[in-house]
C-alpha cells in the first residue's frame, strides 16, 4: 500500500473521530537541565512513529522482554493493529478493519546498534530528555502492553518488519480512538511530557505535539 493511500485513510479516520479527545495520563515530570535523566527518541515512519530507548537504561525488573535482543544498543518500540502491522503490503480490507472495528494488537520491537539518525536516515527524529522517574514510567507503560500467558510469559509472534526485530502479542485493543499514534502519545504523557489532552490520529499530529517536549535532531528528507 502506498504512503499516499495510508495517509489518506488515516485522514478519513481523523475526520470521523475528531470530536473525541484523549485523556491526559501524565504521571512524571520531564528532566530539568540540572538533573540526571535519560534520552529517548521519536522516529517518524510516515504513518506511525517508533519510540527509541537505550537498552542499557532500562531499569532492572522492568520490561524483561528487552533481553530478547541482547546484542542491541537501542530498542525501537511500535504498537498497532495485529493484521495491519504484520502485513507488508496491507489491502483495503485489512486497512478499514483496523480503523473501524476493534481488533487485536501487537508490539513491534527492533534492536540496532548504530546511531539513531543513521539507522533511521529517512525519518524525522525528535530527541526527548526524560527524568529518571519519567523514563522508568515509560518502560512500565511499554511492559504493561504485552499480553502474558497463564505462566506469566509474553507471547512472541515471529520476526518483525526490518532488521533484528520481533512481534509480540499485546493485550490491548486497537480501534479508531486507540490507534498507534494515540498509544505513543499516551506513552510520552506517562513519561512526563507536558502534553494537554487532544485527539491524536496521524503521525503528523503526534510529531507536532512531541516537538513541544523535545528537539528535532533530524528533519524528514524534503522538509
Amino acid at each position: 500500500m502506498s504512503t499516499v493511500l495510508r495517509r489518506f485513510l488515516l485522514l478519513i479516520f481523523c475526520v470521523v473521530g475528531v470530536a473525541c479527545a484523549g485523556a491526559e495520563s501524565k504521571t512524571a515530570s520531564p528532566a530539568t537541565p540540572d538533573e540526571p535523566g535519560k534520552t529517548v527518541y521519536l522516529a517518524s515512519h510516515g504513518w506511525h512513529a517508533g519510540i527509541v530507548v537505550r537498552r542499557a537504561d532500562i531499569p532492572d525488573g522492568v520490561w524483561p522482554e528487552h533481553r530478547d535482543l541482547p546484542d542491541s544498543v537501542y530498542l525501537e518500540v511500535g504498537w498497532g493493529d495485529s493484521d495491519y502491522y504484520r502485513t507488508p503490503d496491507p489491502h483495503w480490507g485489512i486497512t478499514f478493519k483496523a480503523g473501524l472495528i476493534p481488533t487485536a494488537s501487537v508490539l513491534h520491537i527492533v534492536g540496532f546498534s548504530s546511531s539513531v539518525p543513521a539507522y533511521f536516515a529517512n525519518s524525522e527524529i525528535i530527541e526527548i530528555r526524560l527524568s529518571d522517574t519519567g523514563f522508568a514510567e515509560l518502560c512500565h507503560y511499554i511492559a504493561a502492553s504485552y499480553f502474558k500467558n497463564p505462566a506469566g510469559h509474553s507471547v512472541a509472534l515471529g520476526l518483525g518488519l526490518y532488521g533484528s526485530s520481533r512481534f509480540y502479542q499485546s493485550h490491548e485493543t486497537y480501534h479508531l480512538l486507540n490507534n498507534c499514534n494515540a498509544w505513543t502519545d499516551r506513552a510520552l504523557q506517562t513519561a512526563g511530557c507536558p502534553l494537554k489532552p487532544a485527539s491524536v490520529f496521524t503521525v503528523e499530529n503526534l510529531m507536532a505535539r512531541a516537538r513541544a517536549c523535545g528537539k528535532v535532531i533530524q528533519s524528514q528528507p524534503g522538509d
